[in-house]
């Protein structure tokens, strides 16, 4: 689903402008689908000033305003914050109990979203593997022995015939039209049954014409994912911070932009390995799709190098701390460029985080200005790449060859684009000449070292994924949060930073003020 005209109001009437309508009924059906997805205040609104969910709402609005009857969701929620999935999905269940005749079936991969559907379908390679009400397919998926196959090497869309809202499916014959579908985990199509109403898909030409590239992960069951996955994610992004430090400082390597691309070029070659081995889907790197990605790159370059430069002056308990204010940026930059609004207990999260960087930063033994000071634009770089990122990830959809961008599509892409900008950085810092002059390069201790930190890297990416799948939003989130306080004692202990007792105090109160912060967002999604 995708908005094409610069307002609200413009895009739900796109549709309709083919059915010879007169501006009053083509003004009432606006208003009308809008009211029915909730988002009637945003008339006037441009498109642009809207979250990701907020466009899929509209989406629907403008299906909605044509008079359709059936809605196919495919994969509505990717690549939304929880706040904006839950009121997408929301939004839809609303549409459905209000109206009586409008059926909506919905194709997922998040076992979560079962809980919002009548009943569920679950499919692989073309087939129907198993169906049935909502509450006993996740009962059924969520089991030890439930299906837990990481690829669908070809699935078909499925003739299906909403009988009554008993959840009885009358299964037709495969259209002939694949569906290729880039599956993680579990595969679902969770469909909104209409009562005594007899609707068939095919019939009604609702089959989906959308050919993807298929890899998919085969990996062995594992069981406690979530427990695993979370230490991963922990261990590999604590691990990161702490060999970074170590080659930058303990080292003294003075090339962390040359560190970087080795980093990013390491991550290349893996992730396009494992791509050619068929374990991971990638989307190929078009021209169109880089043009489109270059702005939310340049970012990315300097977030990377910024931060290089700060950690080799700061200690990691101190970096952890004032890494909190780009949270601040963050919510602030939501506020203006998505009217996005925060509660209370956000806003006083933020203000404690604030007032711990400045604490941390007087009480701060080791402090140097230079250091400070790239952590300060680190900040700003990281946030300005969170907010352009969720601008551009729409139209970078648009113009890759399935429709999607996922996680690894990502990492290879930035650190693809990354390479040939860090190696103009790499001039420009005039660290060629250190690199040809430093006796470093000699050691093959060094260049162990500098790969583990490679590998790390990517990693996060694998690790950070697989725990926000097991888990979700929010206890990634607070996980992450709490993870900074092992990382920022193992970082005061492994490199002996001297510090005070003011200091530490002011350390400590930022990571609970990080806490507070994770939790307040936590909050703040489940009253959304």
């Amino acid at each position: 689903m995708q908005v094409v005209m610069p307002t609200v109001e413009a895009d739900v009437a796109f549709g309709l402008g083919r059915s010879n309508l007169a501006n009053a009924e083509v003004r009432s059906r606006v208003v009308k689908a809008l009211d029915a997805v909730g988002m009637s205040e945003y008339l006037q609104r441009p498109v642009q000033t809207l979250s990701g969910g907020q466009k899929q709402r509209v989406a629907i609005a403008g299906a909605l305003a044509e008079a359709c009857k059936v809605l196919l969701l495919d994969e509505l929620t990717t690549f939304l914050d929880e706040s904006d999935q839950i009121g997408v999905i929301k939004s839809v269940q609303n549409l459905l109990d209000v109206s009586g005749d409008v059926t909506a079936l919905w194709v997922t991969h998040r076992l979560e979203e079962l809980e919002y559907a009548d009943g569920a379908v679950y499919m692989e390679d073309g087939k129907v593997v198993m169906h049935g009400d909502a509450a006993s397919m996740s009962a059924s998926l969520d089991s030890p022995d439930a299906f837990e196959r990481n690829h669908t090497e070809n699935v078909s869309m499925v003739s299906l015939k909403f009988q009554d809202s008993n959840g009885v499916l009358d299964q037709g014959h495969q259209t002939s039209s694949p569906v290729r579908r880039d599956v993680v985990n579990r595969s679902l199509s969770a469909a909104k049954f209409l009562e005594n109403d007899e609707m068939d898909l095919e019939g009604g030409k609702l089959e989906k014409e959308r050919d993807k590239t298929i890899r998919g992960n085969k990996l062995p069951k594992i069981q406690n994912q979530a427990l695993i996955s979370g230490l991963a994610y922990c261990i590999s992004s604590c691990s990161m911070i702490l060999v970074n430090k170590f080659v930058l400082s303990s080292y003294d390597f003075n090339a962390g932009i040359s560190l970087m691309v080795y980093q990013n070029f390491i991550s290349v070659i893996i992730v396009s390995i494992l791509s050619s081995l068929g374990l991971i889907s990638t989307e190929p790197l078009t021209w169109r799709l880089i043009k489109v990605w270059l702005p939310v790159n340049f970012i990315f370059v300097g977030m990377l190098v910024t931060s290089m430069f700060s950690l080799r002056y700061i200690n990691v308990a101190m970096v952890t701390v004032l890494k909190n204010v780009t949270n601040v940026i963050t919510a602030v930059g939501e506020m203006y460029l998505f009217m996005k609004h925060h509660d209370s207990r956000v806003w006083a999260a933020l203000f404690l985080m604030i007032v711990s960087a400045v604490s941390g930063g007087i009480t701060d033994l080791q402090f140097h200005a230079v250091g400070y000071a790239w952590q300060i634009i680190n900040c700003f770089l990281t946030a300005s790449y969170s907010l352009t990122l969720r601008r551009v990830m729409d139209t970078a959809k648009q113009v890759t060859k399935s429709g999607n961008l996922g996680e690894f599509s990502m990492v290879l892409l930035n650190n693809t684009l990354s390479l040939p900008l860090g190696i103009l950085l790499i001039f420009v810092f005039k660290e060629f000449d250190y690199l040809c002059t430093t006796p470093l390069l000699r050691m093959p201790d060094f260049w162990l070292v500098m790969t583990l930190s490679g590998f790390l890297g990517l990693a996060i990416s694998f690790t950070s994924m697989w725990f926000l799948h097991q888990t979700g939003a929010t206890t990634y989130s607070l996980v992450g949060s709490l993870n900074k306080i092992p990382l920022s004692v193992a970082g005061i202990v492994i490199f002996k930073v001297p510090t005070s007792l003011q200091n530490s105090a002011s350390i400590l109160f930022g990571l609970l003020a990080g806490v507070f912060f994770a939790r307040a967002k936590m909050r703040e999604r489940s009253q959304s």
